[in-house]
């Protein structure tokens, strides 16, 4: 981050307290998801994104988002995500501080003037970001404007995972910090949580759907077997949606090595693959010894959206459609890539920053060497990213990615930091770590 930038953030409005957004009214006619059952599946059909008729329009031919998996829901929760008809994501704002701040990291990390290397490749890994968009019938009702990343997909499979060993940021409250360690106390250790995830079944031509619940069930001895359910169709393990997928993670990981000036906390890591396989990888013998060679798409395409300065580019008919996407964004998105506040990440983090709260503090990062850790984290804590390391260099030579996809996403605990996010990198080590034991299983 230049000195400039950091200035610009320095001399920020600090009207944040003053800010106040009016939430959105329940859908009305929209039939809410059902909530699952830990560790129990619901069925979807094919075809049939999600139960019920959600056909019904809301806010200018927009629609509660069909097929998230975690978090805020549309008519469940005060904000949530709609789909655009122009095919993006609407990630309705959320209270301040987290809304106004998480669009503060959107417009920072997208500026049309940045020229920060970290920044520029730290791109690659998001959505795509379009601006901010309110309907003209609720102009207080802000959204961030993002790219669906699954829309190029058929059988798409998703899964939300949370990184870090934290969930809670530095300055919440001690009340917030309880909360959040009760419901996953072992997020220190394992440094990721399962938020949700959707499995195509290939025989029965319906998807799974699993719950926060089914990831907060997930043991140290049973998180393999977990995460590889997101991975088996119901006729094989998925060896090539996993291979990618670990070629992805490395990738953010080694973004996270490198950069010293940003710190995640409560973010996700949003993984997208097709669930109908090529021929090429359809056999259990085909996906064991070669990943099919598919074209990027648009360079960077995410989560919730893409990422990058590319134009989007898929497969057959999705090129031209996307081309017609990028024209067509800014007539729909009516406040373009202005955001109509300035609240910068200084001036959120100096508001909230506390005597003595530092952000790599190790005592908060769970990294003090002070021989308390177990011996796995402590390997983990110190292990570098290394593409040579076993099924890593075997992965990253294997050709063509699949059709996968892995972005991060959630930024509303986004601070300014002078130091390795260790707590994030953490989590990708001990992800990749499983990822890797999934596949040598199943070799």
């Amino acid at each position: 981050m230049s000195t400039t930038q950091r200035q610009m953030m320095m001399e920020s409005s600090l009207a944040l307290g003053r800010l106040e957004l009016t939430p959105s009214s329940g859908a009305v006619g929209v039939s809410l998801t059902p909530r699952l059952s830990a560790g129990h599946p619901v069925k979807e059909k094919s075809g049939q994104r999600s139960p019920g008729p959600q056909g019904q329009a809301h806010l200018n031919g927009c629609v509660p988002l069909s097929h998230q998996v975690a978090g805020h829901k549309y008519g469940v929760d005060t904000v949530g995500i709609l789909q655009h008809p122009d095919g993006t994501v609407l990630k309705q704002l959320q209270p301040p501080p987290r809304g106004p701040r998480e669009m503060q990291f959107y417009s920072m990390v997208y500026a049309e003037d940045c020229c920060d290397p970290c920044l520029l490749e730290l791109q690659s890994h998001l959505p795509k970001y379009y601006g901010t968009w309110s309907s003209p019938d609720s102009p207080n009702d802000l959204y961030l404007k993002l790219e669906d990343v699954t829309r190029r997909f058929v059988k798409p499979c998703i899964m939300d995972v949370k990184l870090g060993q934290r969930s809670y940021d530095p300055f919440a409250s001690q009340e917030k910090r309880e909360q959040q360690i009760r419901k996953y106390p072992l997020m220190e250790e394992i440094g990721f949580l399962v938020l949700g995830m959707r499995v195509y079944k290939m025989c029965s031509d319906t998807f799974d759907t699993y719950d926060q619940h089914y990831g907060r069930g997930l043991l140290k001895d049973s998180i393999r077997d977990g995460l590889a359910k997101f991975f088996h169709n119901g006729v094989s393990l998925r060896k090539d949606a996993v291979s990618a997928s670990i070629r992805r993670v490395q990738r953010i990981l080694r973004w996270f090595e490198s950069q010293q000036q940003l710190a995640f906390y409560a973010s996700s890591l949003l993984f997208v693959y097709e669930g109908l396989p090529s021929s090429s990888s359809s056999s259990p013998l085909s996906s064991l010894l070669s990943t099919p060679s598919m074209s990027p798409i648009a360079g960077h395409t995410a989560t919730l959206s893409s990422a990058g300065h590319s134009d989007q580019g898929g497969e057959g008919d999705a090129r031209p459609e996307g081309a017609r996407q990028e024209e067509e964004v800014a007539e729909f998105n009516n406040n373009n890539i202005q955001a109509p506040w300035d609240y910068s990440l200084e001036t959120i983090y100096t508001n909230h920053r506390k005597g003595g709260h530092q952000h790599c503090a190790k005592g908060f990062l769970g990294n003090s060497g002070d021989g308390d850790g177990t011996e796995t984290k402590a390997s983990l804590d110190s292990a570098p990213c290394e593409e040579d390391n076993s099924v890593w260099k075997r992965t990253e030579g294997a050709g063509g990615d699949t059709e996968v996809e892995v972005r991060m996403i959630d930024f509303a605990h986004v601070f300014p930091s002078e130091c390795h996010d260790r707590g994030y990198s953490y989590g990708l080590r001990h992800l990749l770590m499983v990822l890797e034991q999934i596949l040598c299983d199943t070799a």
